[in-house]
This record gives structure tokens, C-alpha cells and sequence, in this order.
């Protein structure tokens, strides 16, 4: 029950909708792009991904809160545990019941508490399957969370430059982890927004990675092979890692693309990226994988579907895919390319996220693809 004392916030939306609810977090309005997350768990995961930088994220699971925020702590590498990144990325947080109370071992603080720390608004008792459902039938569409006491105007984030806001300024190295033995295979992270828990997935695999931002010039170096990570917005705004993918795509050495990563390897390639109407976002999106001739053409969809862990709002045209290329994986629910993968070369892409963090694990063996691929050139 909402009481006359109790702070009052609104989500609008830019067709003019709006739901009132309860304000917490955060004492700041917020503007952004509204999308939604259709998962049971995992919101310090979720809020932490760099990929959601400048969207207002609705969850459209009814209960949030009731297992709290763990500690931020951090590896020998520097990579936080039970987050993404080092910060809140969202721009705010619509929930339908915030728990006020938690329970878990690791948790330290509460949900309100941490957006509260963070100042990132929060809106709650919202019908937030209203939402979703208008977001499907319309498409995503800006927003923007105002509270009692202030007000703010609608900012389209795609606009701005998203992945420059969430990629590291210079190049670093992490890894490899202690007790890896002879010389370690050097893979490069094309880093436009990388979650933490992709980093860790190559540590573990006995790499030393290079970190670098999208448009850092690697080539002047050895390198073993290329994965470029996840991140914000419109694949198309960020030309300087095409370019580079291009260039890495000409020394032939194993390239991996995941999310974003997926659609940049894919228009160096050649093939044509386009909005979604409310795009993937969750922990359960079925994904059939497609079979291969001895010519390396794509053949029918396997009998094998993983359930895949999603967030994007941009995805890969199957359609006019250049010749040395093919369709490595669909979405079982809207028939979109979900992985390309090159004829003969160790070159693939996966739009979901092999690394889960939250969400199943059915695909951590792309991973383990891509080391064998690194190891097999390095032979």
C-alpha cells in the first residue's frame, strides 16, 4: 500500500504513456531508452553490464530485491565477483515490488541502498508488464523517470558515444592466472563495454589477454588471437574497431565476436546489422544451432538448441551473407542470425553470451572453441 507520504516518481514514455509509481535509489530524474528484461535473477549482473549504458531497464520479473547487493570485491586480476563492471551502467530501474527486506550469505547491502549510493533513480509498485507489452507492440522508445521534486526532458542515448563511455582508455593486461604453465597463448580483447565475466571466461582458459579499446592499433605486436566483447548501442557507431576487425580478418589468426563484438565482426565481413524492434534481453532465448556440408555451406538447423543468456537491441541480417560466410545459429522464437561463423578460417560471432553471468552456461564451449582454435594456429 502506497501512502500520501510515501516519494512518488513516473516513468513517461515518448508516446505520451506514463505510470506513476514509488520513487527509490537514486534523488535524480533520468532520461534514456526503455527496454526490458524478461530474467528471474541477476540484477547486480544486469545493472552492472556496460552494455546497458543509458537505457532504463524495466524487469518484468514481479519480485526484485529479495536477495540483496554482495560486496564489491575483486580478483588477483582486478575483475570484480557478482558484477559486470566497477559501476551502476543503467540509467534507471523500473521493478513492479521492490523487497524491502533480503536474505542471502553474500549480500551487504539492499537494492535501494545501492541505487540510493550510486544515485540512480528508481521506480516501483508499476504495472511493469504493461510496459513490456507496449514495448513490444510499439518497439523500444525513449523514457524518462521523474520524481516529485524534479523533473527532466527526454535524450535519445544512441545519439552520444556510448561505447566510449564504458571502453578503457589505453591498453592493459590481465593474466595469465597464476599456476598457468609454459608460454601463455596472447589474446587480445577488443574491449567496446566488455563484461568482467568475459575476461575472466579467457583467464581461465590459460590466456594472457591484452585489454584494449575498440580502436587501438594491436598489430604492431604478436598476437595469438582476437576477441571483441560486448558494449552499448549501434554496432554502426563504431567504425574505428570495423576498421580493425578488417585488418584482423586480413592476418588470418582466431577471432571471436560476442553481442556487440558478433555485429562487428559481421559488417567487417560484410553482412548488414539493423535495430530490433525491442530486441533480446534475458537468461532463457532458445538458439538452434545450423549443420555444415563438406563445402562449409550452411545446411539445415540441427537438432540442438541452446538456452542462451541475451541482451541486444541490434542484430546480424542473414540475408545476402557473403559467400565464404554462413549462419551459424537463429533464434528459435523470431528466426534471427544468432552466430556467423567463416567457411574455412577460425572467424565466428555469437549474438548471446557463451559467459552467461547471469543465465545458463549451455554455451561456455564456445569458449573452449576458440581456445582450441588459438592453439591449433599456434602448433
Amino acid at each position: 500500500m502506497i501512502s500520501d507520504r510515501t516519494p512518488r516518481a513516473r516513468l513517461a514514455l515518448e508516446d505520451g504513456t506514463s505510470f506513476a509509481g514509488t520513487a527509490f535509489g537514486g534523488g535524480r530524474p533520468a532520461a534514456g531508452e526503455v527496454v526490458f528484461n524478461t530474467g528471474m535473477v541477476g540484477y547486480p549482473e544486469a545493472l552492472t553490464d556496460p552494455s546497458y549504458r543509458g537505457q532504463i531497464l524495466v524487469l518484468t520479473y514481479p519480485l526484485v530485491g529479495n536477495y540483496g547487493v554482495p560486496a564489491y570485491r575483486v580478483d588477483a586480476s582486478g575483475l570484480p565477483f557478482g558484477f559486470e563492471s566497477a559501476e551502476i551502467q543503467i540509467a534507471g530501474l523500473v521493478v513492479s515490488r521492490l523487497s524491502p527486506a533480503y536474505s542471502h550469505r553474500d549480500a551487504a547491502l539492499g537494492l535501494a541502498q545501492w541505487l540510493r549510493a550510486a544515485d540512480v533513480p528508481g521506480v516501483s509498485d508499476v504495472d511493469t508488464r504493461a510496459i513490456t507489452k507496449r514495448l513490444r507492440e510499439r518497439g523500444t522508445m525513449l523514457g524518462k523517470i521523474d520524481l516529485e521534486t524534479s523533473e527532466t526532458a527526454f535524450a535519445d542515448p544512441n545519439s552520444t558515444d556510448l561505447v566510449g563511455m564504458v571502453c578503457p582508455r589505453s591498453a592493459t593486461r590481465l593474466g595469465p592466472l597464476p599456476g598457468a604453465t609454459g608460454d601463455a597463448p596472447r589474446v587480445v580483447l577488443m574491449d567496446c563495454g566488455c563484461k568482467a565475466s568475459i575476461a575472466r571466461s579467457l583467464l581461465e582458459r590459460g590466456f594472457a589477454v591484452e585489454r584494449v579499446p575498440p580502436g587501438h592499433y594491436f598489430f604492431d605486436g604478436d598476437y595469438d588471437g582476437l576477441v571483441v566483447s560486448n558494449g552499448p548501442g549501434d554496432p554502426r557507431a563504431v567504425l574505428p574497431a570495423v576498421r580493425n576487425l578488417e585488418r584482423a580478418l586480413a592476418v588470418g589468426r582466431p577471432i571471436l565476436g560476442i553481442c556487440l563484438g558478433h555485429q562487428l565482426l559481421a559488417l567487417a565481413a560484410g553482412f548488414e546489422t539493423f535495430k530490433m524492434k525491442f530486441g533480446h534481453r534475458g537468461q532463457n532465448h532458445p538458439c538452434v544451432e545450423h549443420g555444415v556440408d563438406e563445402a562449409g555451406a550452411s545446411t539445415a538447423p540441427t537438432r540442438r538448441c541452446y538456452i542462451t543468456s541475451q541482451n541486444h537491441g541490434y542484430a546480424v541480417h542473414g540475408e545476402g551473407a557473403p559467400p565464404e560466410w554462413r549462419v551459424w545459429f537463429t533464434n528459435a522464437n523470431d528466426g534471427t542470425v544468432e552466430g556467423i561463423r567463416h567457411r574455412t578460417k577460425p572467424f565466428f560471432g555469437v549474438q548471446f553470451h557463451p559467459e552467461a553471468c547471469p543465465g545458463p552456461t549451455d554455451t561456455a564451449w564456445v569458449f573452449d572453441a576458440f581456445a582450441s582454435a588459438v592453439r591449433e594456429v599456434r602448433r
